[in-house]
C-alpha cells in the first residue's frame, strides 16, 4: 500500500494553497524543513516568516496577521505549538476567534528517538478543551490536503495534528471529507471502532482480521475530535452495540474521552478506549513503540474480543 507522512502532504497543501491565495501567510518556528514549510518558504519568501525558536511570538505574530486580514498557518513540532505557546493559543487566537490555523507535526509517540520530551501525548486534549477551537487529526495524506484547503475556508481558530512518519494512504482524490463529519470506512453491526490519525490504518487492519474470524465491525474514521460528529456516534451505539476508540494520544481528554461523552449523554453502551494509558513515551523506533504501548492491529483485535464480552 503506497504510504505518505501527512506532514509531507501538509506542505505539498500549502504550496497549492499560496498559489491559489494571495492571503495565505505561513509561520514556522525554525523547523520548516521537519514541519515541510520549506517550499512554501522557497517559493513565497514575502509571505513566509521563521519565527525562530521563539513559538510563543510566533502565535502572537499569526494573532496579528490574521487581525490584518491574512490566512495564517502556524506550524511546529506539536509538543511546542501546543504545550509552549498555550498560553498564546488560548488568549491571541481562540478568545478572540482569530483566523489562524496551529498546524502542528511530530505529534505522538511516532516521533520515535526523539523521546518523551519531544512526544506529544497530550495536545488533543489541551486544543479542545480551548472554547472556538477546532481539532482535526487527519488518516492520512489525501484527507490532511482536503483538510487544510477546508480549514482556509474556514473563518477561525483550528488545531490541525500531523504526524512524522509515512502512512498508508486509505482515501483517494474523490473521498467525502468533511470538517465536522466522521466517515464510517467499513460497515459491520457485532461492534464499532472509532479510529483518528494514524490509527485508522491499523483499524481497518484488525476489521479485515475479524471479518475472516466471522467478526462485522464498523470502522470509523473521526478526523475532527471537536466538533465530533455525535450524531454518527449515537447511531453507531444504536446499530453495535459497543465502541472502541483507537488513538495515539493519551487515553485522557482525547478521541476516547470525546467519544464516552457524547455516548454517555445521548445511548449509552460499553465503551473502551486504546491509547497512551497515562504515561510519558520513551525514546525509539516508532514501529516499535507503537507495539510496546499496545496500538497495534493484534491488540484492537483483541481488544473487540474482550469489549464483545460486555455487550
Amino acid at each position: 500500500m503506497e504510504k505518505q507522512a501527512t506532514r509531507d502532504a501538509y506542505g505539498k497543501a500549502l504550496l497549492e494553497l499560496g498559489q491559489r491565495y494571495e492571503n495565505v501567510v505561513v509561520l514556522d518556528a525554525d523547523l520548516s524543513k521537519s514541519t515541510k514549510t520549506a517550499e512554501f518558504a522557497k517559493a513565497f519568501p514575502n509571505r513566509f516568516i521563521n519565527a525562530g525558536i521563539a513559538e510563543q511570538n510566533m502565535i502572537g505574530m499569526a494573532a496579528g496577521l490574521a487581525v490584518s486580514g491574512k490566512v495564517v498557518f502556524a506550524s511546529s513540532f506539536a509538543i511546542f505549538a501546543v504545550g509552549r505557546a498555550f498560553e498564546m493559543v488560548r488568549n491571541s487566537l481562540a478568545y478572540g476567534k482569530l483566523n489562524v490555523k496551529v498546524c502542528a507535526t511530530h505529534a505522538g509517540i511516532t516521533v520515535g528517538e526523539d523521546g518523551g520530551s519531544h512526544q506529544s501525548v497530550e495536545d488533543i486534549a489541551l486544543m479542545r478543551c480551548i472554547p472556538n477551537m477546532r481539532v482535526i487529526v487527519p488518516a492520512d495524506g489525501v484527507s490532511t490536503r482536503e483538510a487544510l484547503f477546508q480549514l482556509y475556508d474556514y473563518q477561525g481558530p483550528a488545531y490541525l495534528r500531523l504526524g512524522r512518519p509515512a502512512v498508508p494512504l486509505i482515501y483517494n482524490d474523490k473521498n467525502n471529507f468533511k470538517i465536522g463529519q466522521g466517515i464510517e470506512l467499513k460497515s459491520g453491526n457485532d461492534a464499532t471502532i472509532v479510529a483518528c490519525g494514524i490509527m485508522t490504518a491499523k483499524a481497518l487492519e484488525a476489521a479485515d482480521t475479524l471479518e475472516a474470524e466471522g467478526i462485522h465491525v464498523s470502522v470509523i474514521d473521526m478526523h475532527t475530535v471537536k466538533p465530533i460528529d455525535q450524531e454518527l456516534i449515537i447511531k453507531k451505539a444504536k446499530e453495535t452495540g459497543c465502541i472502541l476508540t483507537v488513538e495515539e494520544h493519551s487515553i485522557i481528554g482525547g478521541l476516547g474521552s470525546a467519544v464516552c461523552e457524547a455516548a454517555s449523554e445521548n445511548y449509552p453502551v460499553p465503551v473502551l478506549r486504546m491509547g497512551i494509558n497515562d504515561v510519558f513515551g520513551q525514546s525509539g523506533n516508532p514501529d516499535e513503540l507503537l507495539q510496546y504501548y499496545g496500538l497495534s492491529a493484534p491488540r484492537i483485535v483483541e481488544n473487540i474480543h474482550n469489549l464483545l464480552k460486555t455487550k
